[in-house]
């Protein structure tokens, strides 16, 4: 059985350089409010980034980089994760598939991201913490206006960063597993988190990352 030797924590911050959208319930929405929520924390009602969300856009654009990507899934998704355990991907975020031998535990935690900017910040906002935005969607014979309105955190907005990438005495891949990671990063920087990408929507950077290396000894000792 293999055994940890250290975990290295990522610390650092995720900013908003263009409107942020990553949808949640729409159950509370008012009348005159957005047609999309963000997903919000309900003890104080500020954004989040979900780590789900941030985990699995640094998955899938580090499985389209290696060009590993995996089967269908029902019949919508034709290229869903892979979950071949000899691929990078694989490796370093784990397999879901639970038949025989193919399931892999992640090495990665990633955290829910909270919200950093100060409240101050958001005082001419439409709604709380957010802004909406008005789309519209043109008929192209008729010139009729459908118009919607999408909920967005505002640019200039920051996020914590918190991961744990976990390190065991097995592997002998440990510099891999660490460039996997970064790049997975930088290919995010350069894509979109959450929805709308291809209309400008989640362009964000990572900022003062910290990487902490706490080897096993660390948690043993007083």
């Amino acid at each position: 059985m293999a055994k940890l030797t250290k975990k290295y924590i990522i610390t650092g911050k995720i900013e908003c350089l263009t409107g942020l959208h990553i949808g949640g319930t729409n159950s509370a929405m008012g009348i005159g409010g957005p047609d999309s929520m963000v997903i919000r924390n309900p003890l104080n009602n500020k954004p989040i980034i979900p780590g789900s969300s941030l985990k699995g856009k640094m998955r899938s654009l580090l499985e389209l980089s290696l060009g590993e990507l995996g089967g269908s899934i029902g019949s919508k998704i034709k290229n869903g994760p892979t979950q071949n355990k000899n691929h990078l991907a694989v490796k370093l975020f784990g397999s879901a598939d639970s038949r025989g031998d193919n399931q892999l535990p992640s090495r990665i935690i990633v955290r829910d991201a909270s919200l950093l900017t100060p409240d101050e910040k958001f005082s001419n906002t439409d709604m709380p913490y957010t802004e909406t935005k008005t789309e519209v969607v043109i008929d192209r014979i008729t010139s009729g206006a459908m118009p919607r309105q999408i909920e967005r955190v505002p640019a200039g907005a920051e996020f914590s960063l918190n991961m744990v990438l976990n390190i065991f005495d097995s592997d002998n891949n440990e510099d891999e597993l660490i460039a996997a990671l970064k790049s997975s990063m930088r290919l995010l920087e350069d894509d979109y988190l959450g929805g709308n990408g291809s209309r400008g929507y989640g362009q964000i950077a990572f900022s003062e990352v910290v990487w902490t290396e706490k080897k096993l000894e660390d948690y043993l000792t007083n």
